[in-house]
């Protein structure tokens, strides 16, 4: 298996790199080793995916997610902490 073997000695030479403390190499072992294990350790943004004047992507609810339900007809009409009256 050559991708192990090649893995095996990318995991040696990131070893080897952190007890020489040379963490800037390091991290570039690393994430090779990442992509060909298939790992998705880094993401690209996508453009379109962020809101104007923020560096977060916008929220995508988890799988199986459902909205709550609807709120009670009785209650409509009323002021959201109103105080209701008998009327």
């Amino acid at each position: 298996m050559p991708e192990t073997d090649e893995l095996a000695k990318l995991e040696t030479a990131m070893a080897k790199a952190v007890a020489d403390e040379d963490y800037e190499a390091a991290a570039m072992l690393r994430d090779r080793i990442a992509l060909i294990s298939g790992g998705s350790y880094l993401k690209r943004q996508e453009p379109g995916k962020m809101g104007l004047g923020t560096d977060q992507p916008s929220y995508k609810p988890p799988k199986g997610w459902v909205p709550p339900p609807k709120p009670s007809p009785m209650t409509k009409g009323h002021s959201k902490g109103g105080r209701r009256v008998k009327g």
